[in-house]
């Protein structure tokens, strides 16, 4: 068995095998998400590795570029996300070796670190390989309807990829085409408090963030104007609930009183039974949200758990 970096000459080959392997369904919209997560980033094309048997792709392993930003720059970093492995060849250490030949060059690129949130099952194996537990990020998860509560405990499974329709709101590909609106936005946030790590948000991160068709992102603006500040949210299914997923809540200065007022336009809006945001101190739910993981690469140290501001966007689909 080989091991060597993936080429977009390899694309057909790497959609085929995470078919096999991953149940994906061989459907147009997955051959575009695979492209706009992987080529059209505008933090970078993921770099990806391969395991080859007699030319045969038997294994992958992709990091996504993203960039943080802090008080004193930016911070360059990966996050872990697809990997693949044929189901004749499991049981290996296909997974392994990908990870570790991936660590070694994204080191030997400046890499600061890289980040994810694996599930249950996979997670060991990370921590194996020098990963360490940051924290959970915490949820809410509101209610809009009492009766819905039964169905509520009943689906607490993993959400579906694919967003469920609706009307609320505008489509977020055509309102952040609006650059110089959200450029006036971004410029009033304040910058991060000091040692703590935030998305760089940038009108062109927000473009290609929201702006996958399929997906079907929605924006609820705060006033009359994208300026003024906006939500980005989707309705997806988890189980026989619907959900309305708030993954930004951009605001003027990050005002945290616009900020409510906002997620409860939403709330009051969306056709779903529960709306789930990032929580707000006594607004988390306990043991709920995903569990971030993370291994330095280089000199930058990583943040506990209190130093990395998230939105629900940062980890909600990837």
């Amino acid at each position: 068995m080989s091991v060597r970096a993936a080429t977009e000459d390899d694309d057909e080959a790497v959609l085929a095998l995470l078919r096999c392997s991953l149940g994906w369904k061989p459907s147009e919209h997955d051959a575009a998400f695979f492209w706009w997560k992987h080529r059209q980033n505008p933090f970078g094309n993921s770099s990806a590795w391969l395991a080859c048997v007699d030319d045969r792709i038997v294994g992958y392993r992709t990091m996504l570029r993203w960039r943080f930003e802090r008080s004193d720059g930016s911070v360059e970093a990966v996050r872990a996300v697809d990997t693949a492995t044929h189901p004749d060849h499991q049981g290996r250490g296909i997974f392994t070796k990908l990870t570790l030949a991936a660590i070694d060059e994204l080191r030997a690129q400046s890499v600061a670190f890289v980040f994810n949130t694996p599930n249950d099952k996979s997670r060991p194996g990370y921590l194996k390989m020098g990963w360490q537990t940051v924290g959970k990020i915490p949820v809410s998860i509101s209610l809009r309807r009492l009766r819905s509560i039964p169905k509520v405990a009943r689906s607490m499974r993993p959400a579906v990829k694919w967003s469920e329709p609706t009307t609320v709101g505008s489509a977020a590909q055509n309102a952040l085409e609006d650059a110089a609106a959200v450029k006036e936005l971004l410029a009033s946030l304040p910058v991060p408090s000091r040692g703590s790590l935030r998305t760089l948000r940038t009108p062109e991160y927000l473009a290609w963030r929201y702006g996958f068709g399929p997906l079907a992102y929605r924006i609820v603006l705060r006033d009359s104007e994208l300026s003024d500040g906006f939500a980005v949210f989707r309705i997806r299914r988890r189980g026989a609930v619907r959900e309305a997923t708030v993954c930004e809540l951009l605001v003027p200065e990050d005002d945290r009183r616009a900020r409510s007022e906002l997620f409860r336009r939403v709330r009051a809006s969306v056709d779903a039974d529960v709306v789930v945001k990032v929580a707000d101190g006594l607004s988390r739910i306990p043991g709920q949200g995903p569990m971030l993981t993370a291994r330095a690469l280089g000199p930058v140290s990583i943040p506990d758990r209190s130093g990395w501001n998230l939105s629900l966007g940062d980890v909600e689909l990837f």
